[in-house]
């Protein structure tokens, strides 16, 4: 068993948060009509991936009904279903599509965490939530050796990254860090690319303010620096 199956074994029994507790359970026992016939997975959520990857995803949290449904990142929801397209389109994922933990998908070369392992209500989790949650986020990126870049998906996921190079003294400051669509952060010496990017939130793809042609951008520069090393 690796290191990382182990963390995930723990995430999976977090309890830390009371109110996120509740909720992933009222979320199981309510549902959303389209899901009656299914068994939420209603726990935090592990990573999932390529164990040798050099590419690592940073999420918010998982979807009330996606990811805390299915029991994997962004898998089952609009999100997922915008991420995974531009994944397989730059040979990231083995499918276009992630519907249930089940359905064969397959990670190359990158591996998907969150600043948050349980859905908040309203996508809206509390700093001390997020506090709580970061010690995994950490592990994760300690584990995975082989990192030459890193993508936060929306600012919250941005300033969690940069918070943990701060306390760890290879930052001096996250304000020297402007979070924008599709721009290159260098953080420090042997230190993975960071890019940050909109999230593919329904909100964010709906509206216009990301297209896929702007998130496959992002993944195409994240390859770029695999080629370039």
């Amino acid at each position: 068993m690796s290191a990382l199956d182990v963390l995930n074994q723990d995430i999976i029994a977090c309890k830390k948060c009371p109110r996120l507790v509740q909720y992933l359970a009222d979320v199981a026992q309510v549902r959303r009509r389209a899901y009656r016939d299914w068994e939420y997975w209603a726990k935090p959520v592990p990573g999932f991936g390529d164990l040798k990857a050099r590419l690592y995803l940073i999420g918010l949290a998982p979807g009330a009904h996606g990811a805390n449904r299915t029991g994997r990142p962004f898998t089952g929801d609009k999100s997922g279903e915008f991420l995974y397209r531009v994944m397989y389109e730059t040979g990231f994922a083995s499918q276009p599509t992630s519907l249930s933990a089940d359905d064969g998908l397959r990670l190359i070369d990158c591996y998907i965490g969150a600043a948050v392992r349980c859905a908040p209500p309203d996508n809206k989790p509390l700093p001390q939530e997020i506090r709580n949650c970061r010690p995994y986020l950490e592990e994760e990126l300690a584990d995975l050796k082989n990192l030459r870049a890193v993508i936060a998906l929306g600012r919250i996921a941005f300033d969690v990254y940069l918070g943990i190079l701060q306390d760890q003294g290879i930052i001096t400051r996250r304000s020297s860090f402007s979070f924008a669509h599709n721009k290159v952060h260098r953080t420090g010496p042997d230190q993975p690319l960071l890019i940050s990017s909109y999230h593919p939130s329904q909100q964010n793809t709906s509206t216009g303010k990301l297209t896929q042609k702007m998130l496959k951008a992002v993944f195409v520069r994240a390859r770029s620096q695999f080629d370039a090393q």
